[in-house]
């Protein structure tokens, strides 16, 4: 084989790629009967579909082997490198087939890389049902994909596939790829395990990862063709220096750095900072995601975190890299030492939630401004008390909308400054935070 067609021959992960529910292999609680996605492969109704779960677990196969069980014209995009334009073609083909009485599925790859107004335009087609969606992710659907378009899918979670499902991936692979099959490779149970424990529960990377070693091995011109711990330890070192920017290490890595500043653990998150930085990430990314863990993770525990997050965005912005490294440093030990609290957080989410399960509530007159002399006739702004005028700014008067019981959606932490503003609260609505 020359170098041109090795270098059009697709990745052992691609080409091996199941096409047949049985040669799938994991996710026992997705593919088993009984289940949805088994009624759906028998032929029962086409439901859109999300598929979460970490890189390598199966989700392109799976939407794959979905698309092939329905007589339906299937169209693949990555929300990589597709856009709105992209989008409105595939709306459109999908208009054309409808007239023709055929059915039109969209499979989105990293469908979370997809911002508002491209989820947006997305959204009409799938609630008229012009299109059926499949959306792959690796990020929790909850926060990466627009309410409207989400209550129209169903979520199906994936996990890290187990040992067994990768040893059977791997043994399969070597039988039946047309370009293994024909070498004499030789691979003992220790270096097998090897391999999947390295993979983490990936069978992308375990596939790649051991087409590398193969390389390395065929390199030194033995048959057969031995695969020891030095190849593979050496395929696995090269994968994970190449910083794939827009690819699933780029959000590894990323999630790894949030997760140790969360965990307040500075050293780990300079490590994992350290990673990005000599992989060429972009500064504005990291400082960009400082900034929400700075409110999301932090708080007001610490308030002083998102003041420091924020101007380090601005301070990335004007120096540029590498002397911002200095910065982003600074900014990832100060916010990974200081107290934490993810009230602020999970107080929005769940007045959000209040809001949407209910009607749009009516703003009480007391709380309306009587801009105008009818707006006052009609008693706008009456009975509203202005709390500077009472002693400590403070009155007790209602908030929430008429007929409406308070609710204590912000339940403050008794972390850092946090716990100050708890026995403030406590002391003003003791019916409520006592």
């Amino acid at each position: 084989m020359n170098s041109t067609s090795k270098s059009l021959t697709p990745p052992l992960a691609e080409r091996v790629r199941p096409k047949t529910i049985d040669a799938f292999f994991g996710q026992h609680h997705i593919v088993s009967k009984n289940t949805l996605l088994h009624a759906t492969l028998s032929g029962g109704q086409l439901f859109s579909l999300i598929f979460w779960g970490p890189p390598g677990c199966g989700k392109t196969s799976l939407a794959r082997l979905v698309a092939r069980s329905f007589d339906i014209d299937l169209h693949e995009i990555s929300a990589v490198s597709s856009g709105v334009k992209d989008l409105r073609f595939i709306i459109d083909v999908a208009k054309e087939n409808r007239a023709k009485n055929k059915a039109t599925l969209l499979f989105i790859d990293e469908i979370h890389r997809f911002n508002k107004s491209q989820q947006d335009a997305l959204l009409h087609a799938v609630e008229e049902g012009l299109i059926h969606l499949f959306g792959a992710t690796t990020e929790n659907p909850s926060f990466e994909i627009i309410s409207p378009l989400l209550s129209r899918c169903r979520v199906l979670k994936l996990e890290a596939l187990s040992n067994e499902a990768l040893s059977k991936i791997l043994r399969q692979a070597i039988q039946d790829d047309i370009l293994l099959s024909a070498q004499n490779i030789e691979l003992s149970p220790e270096m097998e395990s090897f391999l999947i424990e390295l993979s983490g529960g990936d069978a992308r990377k375990l596939l790649n990862g051991f087409e590398a070693s193969i390389q390395l091995a065929m390199a030194q011109n033995i048959d057969p063709i031995k695969i020891d711990e030095t190849h593979i330890k050496e395929a696995f070192q090269k994968k994970n220096i190449l910083y794939d920017k827009a690819g699933d290490y780029h959000y590894d890595a990323i999630s790894a750095f949030i997760k140790s500043v969360r965990g307040s653990d500075p050293d780990a998150a300079l490590y994992w900072l350290a990673v990005m930085l000599e992989g060429g990430e972009d500064g504005l990314f990291i400082a960009r995601r400082l900034i929400i863990s700075a409110s999301e993770d932090i708080g007001n525990a610490d308030p002083q975190a998102l003041i420091m997050a924020t101007s380090a965005y601005q301070a990335v912005h004007s120096i540029g890299m590498p002397e911002a490294t200095i910065v982003l440093a600074q900014v990832t030990t100060y916010l990974a030492s200081t107290s934490k609290s993810n009230k602020s957080y999970e107080g929005i989410r769940k007045a959000q939630q209040a809001v949407r399960e209910g009607s749009a509530p009516n703003v009480p007159l007391h709380l309306r401004n009587a801009s105008t002399k009818l707006m006052k006739a009609q008693g706008y702004g009456k009975g509203y008390e202005y709390p500077h005028n009472q002693p400590n700014h403070f009155v007790s008067q209602n908030y929430f909308p008429d007929k409406m019981s308070p609710i204590k959606f912000y339940a403050p932490s008794q972390e850092g400054l946090e716990q100050h503003i708890y026995k403030r609260l406590v002391k003003l609505w003791p019916n409520r935070y006592q």
